[in-house]
């Protein structure tokens, strides 16, 4: 495989509080190669998207590094980092609030290209014109406000933004979890098709476990600002080895109403960021922990199939997510109900 365009080694971040350190990310280590797609889920709080924000470097590091094509992250002068800023862009989880109320669309796109000197004069216009079309947006649209566009079309802008400076690395933060399901569709089937042409790769920070099913080459799941699976989507939804990540899938919906599944079910609520309890965090709501959970971290460890867990090998078997044609199909059927409102083809 080749060299990847991104890699994070320990990569930390801690935030002083008046009652202590909250621990937002602690000790992650993951790559991302071109035309990939990582997905990053997990409960709310457990750092996914801290580590979107470090990977931008809109927040800075407690500790541990993230190369850029070789290129140490936050050793970067201003300059180097704006240069920089063109190969990783973000499509912000709000599209309304993400844009400013006060310029048209058109301008929104045209200051990237500007700033960063990819269109001068009559060519910004033509260059914005082919940003709308990439969309799925008319480029007679550009004249227009934010607030004179859909919830769906917002989100198709704040693509075309990112895309403005054509970028190899875009963090997507919830893109599709403000939207309505059928809109859901229409977006990722979009960044599917950019991904494809471009060969962009992807940083998929969501909790929506169908989605990143249908749309992510590997899943690295997150509890309590550490990985404690990182696998291929398709072995980590057949074959889950981490109880969390068992508890997880267990809470995928089914398509069928009448469909009976095992639910895994935790008790408590995760423990406060604050004070982390000893050993492997997620002990105090794991039915398997043993006295080690207790006393010792485990690493994560295995090449292709990364598991933090001590008791892993010895766990019961467990029934494995809805079969991926039922996932997927949701998605397709969508796509099939609002054909006529698919994107343009992406040339």
């Amino acid at each position: 495989m080749n060299a990847p365009i991104l890699k994070a080694t320990g990569l930390t971040k801690h935030f002083p509080t008046a009652g202590g350190l909250v621990r937002a990310v602690s000790d992650v280590d993951f790559t991302l190669h071109a035309g990939e797609t990582l997905a990053l889920v997990g409960e709310s709080g457990s750092g996914k998207s801290t580590i979107g924000r470090l990977i931008l470097r809109l927040i800075e590091p407690t500790a541990g590094q993230v190369e850029v094509d070789g290129k140490q992250l936050f050793t970067l002068k201003p300059r180097e980092l704006r240069a920089l800023r063109r190969d990783v862009q973000i499509i912000f989880q709000d599209p309304y609030g993400s844009l400013n109320p006060r310029m048209t669309v058109g301008a929104m796109l045209a200051e990237p290209l500007r700033l960063h000197g990819l269109a001068r004069g009559r060519a910004v216009e033509a260059a914005v014109a082919d940003l709308m079309r990439l969309v799925g947006l008319q480029p007679d649209q550009a004249n227009r406000y934010p607030h004179e566009f859909s919830g769906g079309q917002r989100q198709r802008v704040g693509i075309a933004r990112a895309l403005a400076v054509q970028p190899r690395i875009i963090v997507c933060d919830e893109a599709v979890s403000a939207l309505d399901v059928s809109i859901q569709a229409q977006i990722v089937n979009l960044l599917g098709d950019l991904r494809k042409a471009r060969g962009l790769a992807y940083l998929f920070i969501s909790h929506d476990l169908a989605i990143v099913r249908h749309i992510a080459d590997r899943v690295a799941v997150l509890y309590l600002g550490r990985i404690v699976e990182l696998a291929p989507a398709a072995d980590l939804f057949a074959n889950p080895r981490h109880p969390y990540t068992r508890a997880l899938l267990s809470a995928i919906p089914t398509p069928d109403p009448g469909a009976r599944r095992e639910r895994t079910l935790l008790s408590g609520e995760p423990p406060s960021p604050i004070n982390l309890p000893g050993g492997c965090s997620f002990h105090p709501r794991c039915p398997f922990a043993v006295e080690r959970c207790r006393t010792e971290t485990p690493q994560l460890t295995g090449d292709m199939h990364g598991t933090a867990c001590h008791l892993w090998p010895e766990l019961p078997p467990v029934a494995a997510a809805p079969a991926e044609p039922e996932a997927s199909d949701r998605l397709k059927r969508l796509q099939a109900r609002f054909q006529d409102e698919r994107p343009l083809a992406v040339s």
